[in-house]
């Protein structure tokens, strides 16, 4: 009987850290009432605003299953949407327009976009949404700046960039945010070749005004979702809080979060508990 107990697993929750509470995988989470909702609850919210961001763990296959979800849900009541993707960067709008009007397959679609040299990740991940985006004609949007440039100024700052570089981002980037800054320099400390912490925290907010700016350039009259990283949206202070300085639009923004680790309720408008699944590696 003691092998037997020995064996038993609890199953893992996730832990609201400032609320001290837990919840269950499959559970979201409203953090403006902090209790649970149904996901018809989450829709019927969703349709008040402009602009929703779904963010992921970029190797999780759950979190990219409820990107799916809310699309679909989204679709059936805003067929006019636009998804704007991290995933590519504005210079491949073009071969995205193809991909939504249903004129590429999809090998003929990751070599023109260079799937495997910029993402990386996976396709397999994504691949369903893709194919929606593509049997419904969803208008599909490359919200990143060209993938290089970071990496450029992460180690010799915005002031060094080359002309044909510095057209690509905004001519104003946001470094004032203390609180974003903080989240970054964490971040930062665990990368190591990097020795310069403004020049890297200025690559990242180019990342996050380039996309805000982007999103602001095509979400026009309809309504937007948003896919990005969670880092992208946690607190709002990446994407969504520049979006909306330029838009005035309403959002709101989905953080999926796997059972078993700790977050805090300030991170989204909602948190989306997801079970623990094998990772998808990098290609």
């Amino acid at each position: 009987m003691s092998l037997m107990w020995g064996c038993t697993v609890a199953p893992k929750r996730l832990f609201i850290k400032d609320s001290s509470t837990f919840f269950d995988a499959g559970i979201i989470i409203s953090t403006k009432t902090g209790e649970a909702v149904s996901f018809d609850e989450l829709m019927a919210d969703l349709a008040g605003v402009r602009v929703i961001y779904i963010g992921e763990n970029h190797f999780d296959p759950a979190h990219h299953r409820i990107q799916l979800d809310i699309i679909k849900a989204v679709y059936k009541t805003h067929p006019n949407i636009v998804v704007g993707m991290e995933m590519f960067d504005q210079t491949y709008q073009p071969i995205l327009d193809l991909w939504s009007a249903g004129e590429l397959d999809q090998k003929t679609f990751l070599q023109k976009v260079h799937w495997y040299a910029n993402w990386k990740w996976d396709f397999e991940l994504y691949k369903d949404i893709f194919e929606f985006i593509q049997q419904e004609k969803i208008r599909l949007v490359g919200l990143n700046v060209p993938f290089h440039i970071p990496k450029k100024i992460a180690l010799g700052g915005i002031e060094n960039l080359l002309d044909d570089d510095r057209k690509h981002i905004p001519p104003n980037i946001d470094t004032s945010n203390d609180a974003h800054r903080a989240y970054v320099e964490k971040i930062y400390n665990q990368h190591r070749g990097i020795d310069n912490f403004d020049f890297f925290y200025e690559a990242q907010c180019v990342w996050e005004d380039t996309m805000a700016a982007s999103v602001a350039l095509n979400m026009k009259d309809d309504l937007m979702i948003v896919i990005a990283g969670n880092g992208h949206i946690i607190r709002k202070f990446g994407i969504p809080d520049r979006a909306f300085r330029q838009t005035g639009a309403d959002f709101r923004t989905i953080y999926p979060a796997t059972a078993g680790n700790e977050v805090e309720s300030d991170y989204a408008d909602y948190i989306w508990v997801t079970s623990r699944e094998k990772p998808h590696p990098k290609k």
